[in-house]
């Protein structure tokens, strides 16, 4: 995945142009700089912080980007170069996939999820400010409604200075037991 490569849906060339409001600064950089050609390694030496992966991953829930099929290449590109009509025929998986729940509920699972996600946020934030966050990480019940609080846990933890540096491998170790 770290070579993928992405680019505007007819969503996220509208966004550049009409700018809604709805992205940060930081989303709308990187969507500026999504071209249909670039890696995510060629953007993450353009933009060298560790939440790439993850705006990479709202862009795309989103709508504003699509992944590029390297194999089998899009269909004409727009005239400006950088938008996609329709995703690739073969559909490739999100980048904040999420394992398959299990058909029974995991207690054990449940339980070391509920903790890394906690320990994590005490150890890079601290207690102060995220206490209703690490409530609702408690009295979380289901993996769905742990699910539910991915996105608020990971901007939480890119807030902080050494979170910024650890996130992306934070966020893989929580989407593989999450």
């Amino acid at each position: 995945m770290v070579d993928a490569v992405f680019a505007k849906t007819p969503k996220g060339a509208d966004e550049l142009i009409v700018k809604t409001g709805d992205l940060t600064p930081r989303m709308r950089w990187v969507l500026i700089l999504i071209d249909g050609k670039r890696t995510i390694s060629e953007l993450r030496n353009m933009m060298p912080a560790d939440d790439l992966l993850h705006t990479l991953g709202m862009l795309e829930e989103d709508g504003y980007i699509v992944l590029v099929d390297a194999e089998h290449p899009a269909p004409a590109l727009a005239a400006k170069g950088t938008v996609i009509k329709k995703a690739t025929s073969t559909e490739p998986p999100d980048i904040l996939a999420f394992t398959p729940l299990p058909t029974t509920p995991d207690p054990t699972r449940l339980l070391h999820t509920r903790n890394f996600m906690a320990n994590t946020l005490k150890t890079f934030i601290g207690m102060v400010g995220i206490s209703s966050l690490l409530e609702r990480i408690e009295k979380a019940k289901t993996q769905a409604e742990l699910r539910a609080l991915f996105h608020e846990w990971y901007h939480t933890i890119v807030t902080s200075r050494d979170g910024r540096r650890e996130a992306e491998a934070l966020r893989a170790k929580l989407l593989q037991i999450i």
